[in-house]
């Protein structure tokens, strides 16, 4: 076999076993849902040795699920379009427009990027507190917003400076401002990254289990990833229940990264125009 025979089976090696990591605790948790506990202990991984259905029943039937459905939709969609929008705006101010400390300010942002989220949270627990947002879907936007702008920025100012400075250039000397350009060019030009950078806020937004836990406390405000607690009681811990509910609360998520994965892939490698 050649070299590049070689090189190709190991990178399906590699690939099929990477698979491997993502299916295998994905398909187990799937499973669990339709296993008894005895079942599921004895059998974690394997299929069910008696299928039962009730369970992901009960959870679709409870109002309390479409409560933290609802709860999730509007903390991830808020914090989508927010960030979406500060983002944009301040990577188009870094792409086109030229001041004093512009450069000292974009690395400052992206200073962000170093500090891992849990690291800050209890600084960010006593600031929220102090703002009176504790037990508010506001009290994990804010907090899921500013951490989220650093990523965002970068994504977005690297886009924008792929775009032909002839195209401002032209708009300029027909009067066309700053604004109205980037309202009437630059954001319809910007969709594969508008997407893409949609699509890691929103899904990192619905998955998040630590800030929720921290600042919400009422059960009426639950997003879905709290929503497991309801089946971790004191002395015992309905596993079956809680895999169910884990399945039912990432299939949103996983659903929406493959209806948006051409855009993310368009977004991350490339400009809408090439100069």
């Amino acid at each position: 076999m050649s070299d590049f025979g070689w090189r190709e089976a190991t990178r399906i090696i590699i690939l099929l076993f990477m698979t491997l990591l993502i299916l295998l605790p994905l398909s187990a948790a799937v499973l669990a849902g339709f296993k008894t506990q005895g079942d599921l202990a004895t059998n974690p991984f394997w299929f069910p040795r008696e299928w039962y259905s009730e369970f992901y029943a009960q959870i679709i039937a409870d109002p309390t699920f479409w409560t933290y459905l609802w709860n999730s939709l509007f903390i991830s969609i808020v914090t989508t379009v927010i960030t979406v929008i500060v983002a944009s705006m301040a990577a188009f101010v870094f792409a086109h427009i030229r001041f004093f400390g512009s450069e000292y300010i974009f690395g400052y942002l992206l200073m962000g990027l170093m500090f891992p989220f849990a690291a800050a949270i209890i600084p960010l627990f006593i600031k929220v507190r102090d703002f009176g947002l504790l037990d508010t879907p506001w009290g994990v936007i804010v907090p899921q917003v500013a951490f989220g702008l650093a990523f965002s920025v970068l994504l977005f100012r690297t886009f924008f400076d792929d775009m032909p400075k002839e195209l401002f250039e032209a708009a300029r000397v027909d009067g066309c401002g700053y604004t109205r350009f980037y309202l009437m060019f630059t954001l319809p030009l910007s969709m594969p990254i508008v997407a893409t950078v949609a699509t890691f806020i929103f899904t990192g937004s619905w998955n998040n289990y630590l800030l929720p836990l921290i600042m919400l406390n009422s059960r009426e405000v639950y997003t879905w990833p709290l929503g497991m607690l309801q089946f971790q009681g004191e002395f015992i811990v309905e596993w079956n229940k809680v895999l169910a509910f884990v399945t039912l609360s990432l299939a949103p998520a996983i659903v929406f990264f493959l209806v948006a994965q051409k855009y993310i892939v368009a977004g991350l490698t490339g400009g809408a125009v090439k100069g």
